[in-house]
């Protein structure tokens, strides 16, 4: 059981554990530079509590989910293995590197801005370490969905309703080790994602499409489409927290809000073997990077258009130089996303998780923002 964590565990925290000596010093210089600009607010334990667990469990289900982490799983099942052992030293790898790397940022950027007590830091934990057992147990028994979705909904009712009572936490320890019992019966071939890619067949096709590709990659990577439909969510929902708000920037900030679609902003990232083809083959800059564009501009433009209609909706007073600056914002939007990919490619991910949540994916709605900032200067 030690050898295979090991195996896991180098391969998500470097060879040395380099990486996670970095992720720490990170951490401690936001927690640092957050706690000296006096930066406090209020939140409540339940709510803490919630955070912490929606969070590590969105996390671990995204790694979970992982494509890279199926090919290497792939090799260790090539291996004899025990079932139970192989389950716990996969879960325990994959816990420790969601609690460590990703749950630790949220609970610095927490504790850095409100004062919490003892109490309520090991509560914290508690809920994280929860999370990770529980969307465990809860990925190895993905065919009972309805069981699944019951659970899980148990769980949040509990946080919202006795998340400050003092048993509280016995009952995180209780349903940890509900989690472990799981665990220990689960089959080890239920964490291996097949390949969705092969799973069925082709159609062959006498011409190429950049089209065709990226929308049968979409198709076999579902969980990439759900950033835009959640996106869409957003754009009904943002004219709600603009309604306060006067001034001609409003709608650009919507635009500069709706241009964080990262899983369709990094498909050259997320395929390594396509980021080779496409630098390799001859004239891709026009072949490949120009459909690329125009496939990010369709997914912004469908988003801003979803966004302009709650906005007249709500709020009125869309005309015809708001839906030409929808336009600039995604054409403007496209074009960076695929101008970074193409000659900044982010290389240096270990799962997919790091890659959807790479700090990268921040410049483009960062300078659309700058934009719509410097728009509402204007007269």
């Amino acid at each position: 059981m030690k050898m295979t964590f090991k195996a896991f565990a180098k391969k998500l925290f470097g060879v040395n554990y380099d990486r996670l000596i970095r992720t720490f010093f990170i951490y401690l210089i936001i927690f640092w530079g957050l706690f000296i600009a006096d930066l406090r607010m209020q939140i409540a334990p339940f709510i803490l509590y919630l955070m912490v667990s929606a969070f590590t469990a969105g996390m671990m289900w995204q790694a979970l989910s992982s494509a890279d982490n199926a090919a290497n799983m792939q090799n260790m099942f090539m291996l004899p293995f025990d079932s139970r052992k192989f389950v716990f030293s996969y879960t325990a790898a994959l816990g420790a590197y969601i609690l460590l790397t990703k749950t630790a940022a949220l609970l610095t950027v927490v504790l850095a801005v409100s004062k919490r007590s003892i109490l309520e830091i090991l509560g914290s934990i508690l809920c994280a370490v929860n999370a990770v057992l529980m969307t465990a147990a809860a990925y190895s028994l993905k065919k009972y969905l309805y069981a699944v979705g019951f659970w899980g909904a148990g769980l949040i009712a509990v946080i919202l309703f006795w998340g400050n009572s003092p048993w509280f936490m016995p009952f995180l320890v209780v349903n940890s080790a509900l989690a472990v019992l799981l665990l220990y019966g689960a089959d080890a071939y239920s964490f291996y994602l097949l390949d969705s890619k092969n799973s069925h067949a082709v159609k062959s096709w006498k011409h190429h499409s950049v089209w065709r590709y990226l929308l049968r990659y979409l198709i076999c990577h579902k969980n990439y489409m759900m950033n835009t439909v959640v996106l869409w969510c957003a754009a009904c929902v943002l004219p709600l927290f603009f309604k306060q708000t006067e001034g001609q920037f409003i709608a650009p900030i919507g635009f500069a809000i709706l241009s964080l679609n990262t899983p369709i902003c990094i498909l050259l990232s997320c395929d390594p073997s396509l980021l080779q083809a496409v630098h390799f083959l001859p004239n891709q800059e026009k072949a490949f990077c120009i459909p690329y564009a125009l496939f990010i501009f369709v997914c912004n433009m469908s988003a801003d258009m979803i966004f302009l209609c709650s906005l007249q909706i709500q709020n009125g007073g869309v005309t015809v130089f708001t839906i030409i600056t929808a336009v600039c914002f995604a054409i403007l939007s496209s074009i960076s996303s695929v101008l970074l990919e193409w000659f900044y490619p982010i290389k240096s991910w270990k799962i997919e998780n790091d890659l959807w949540h790479h700090p990268r994916k921040y410049v483009v709605p960062v300078v659309m923002l700058l934009l719509a900032a410097a728009l509402g200067t204007l007269p």
